[in-house]
């Protein structure tokens, strides 16, 4: 009778050779520690995953009296509830966040936005990133009086110079977007921008103001509430756009759901995507894919924010030198028919 091989945890000489670099190297790589260059990082951490090499650097740092364990929190509303795990960006950027937190040795914690204060500051964990800080952000101002290592998705609306953040380059995927539609024929392009105490729509909204007045093209923006529900506001705030003068030939939403709302809004007032309006959102919902017609989006590429943002957490806890404190990752477009104005025949029709 023969027995199974008992399987045996990959060394960090079996990833130097998968990878190709020393072990040294290995070891900084999945330590968050040393000079190395992106790629090599990527290319040491791929090969981990590919030999199934787990770090241990949870064990490690609770041998030397923390915890093992990194918190990911997002931001509150009093006792409004967020779904957080229903909006795709926050659920890509969870499940990254914990894959690549998992993959180097750490437990990670997602935390509810209904916790008291008292937990807040009690909850056990080396490292903490927060996603969306708000200028009155009570869960910003709470983790700070720990200070425990922390990292922001997003950059914080009061900034101060010893700030960590990993964002979205939102300036360049705006341009990339306003730039597809110029090519598609938009002369007048609206953007629906929701009222709120982050920074996302600040920059967003600079960002498309530069690029028209380059440009000397109109400034078409209509603002709205975005809580307590951003549905019917949005909605109403699309409305007005395409009731203005000029009327736009495009618009933009900026949330997930923004463009299933201009989407409503256009059918409401009898225009044709993309025939008469082209229609393009900010999302990682994957169901517009399938909408009638499928509808361009900007990805602000979550599952790379979530990455950067464990990786940068764990430099900082392990105080390696040199890192880049505040991280931008570049946004990806994907083009649908909504933005692509029908073909004409030469009898004149679409």
């Amino acid at each position: 009778m023969t027995s199974s091989p008992v399987w045996r945890r990959p060394t960090l000489g079996a990833v130097a050779a998968r990878a190709g670099v020393s072990t040294a190297t290995v070891s900084n790589a999945l330590n968050g520690t040393g000079r190395l260059s992106e790629a090599t990082r990527q290319r040491v951490l791929a090969a981990a995953r590919e030999l199934g090499h787990s770090q241990a650097s949870g064990a490690r740092a609770v041998a030397h009296g923390g915890t093992g364990v990194l918190g990911l929190t997002m931001t509150t509303y009093g006792d409004l509830p967020v779904p957080y795990t229903q909006i795709p960006y926050y659920a890509q950027l969870t499940l990254s966040a914990m894959a690549v937190a998992h993959e180097r040795g750490y437990l990670l914690t997602v935390m509810p936005s209904s916790l008291s204060p008292l937990m807040w500051l009690n909850t056990p964990m080396d490292g903490v990133i927060h996603v969306d800080p708000r200028a009155d952000d009570p869960v910003r101002s709470l983790l700070r009086e720990r200070g425990i290592p922390m990292v922001y998705d997003g950059r914080p609306p009061q900034p101060h110079w010893c700030d960590t953040w990993v964002d979205t380059d939102y300036e360049a995927g705006l341009r990339l977007l306003l730039d597809h539609l110029e090519e598609s024929g938009a002369r007048r392009i609206g953007l629906c921008l929701p009222v709120h105490d982050d920074t996302y729509p600040h920059l967003i909204a600079h960002a498309y103001r530069s690029w028209c007045d380059e440009r000397h093209l109109p400034v078409l923006v209509e603002e709205y509430a975005s809580l307590p529900d951003y549905f019917a506001t949005e909605q109403d705030a699309a409305g007005r756009l395409l009731e203005g003068e000029p009327r736009p030939d495009a618009v933009i939403g900026v949330y997930s759901d923004s463009g299933h709302n201009i989407l409503a809004a256009a059918r409401r007032h009898g225009l044709r995507v993309p025939r008469d309006l082209l229609v393009a959102c900010i999302s990682e919902d994957p169901e517009y894919a399938m909408t009638t017609p499928p509808v361009t989006t900007l990805s602000l590429r979550p599952d790379r924010v979530g990455t950067e943002a464990v990786d940068l957490l764990i430099a900082l806890i392990n105080a390696r030198s040199g890192v880049d404190r505040r991280r931008l990752v570049q946004p990806t477009l994907i083009p649908r028919r909504s933005t692509r104005h029908p073909t004409r025949r030469r009898d004149g029709t679409a």
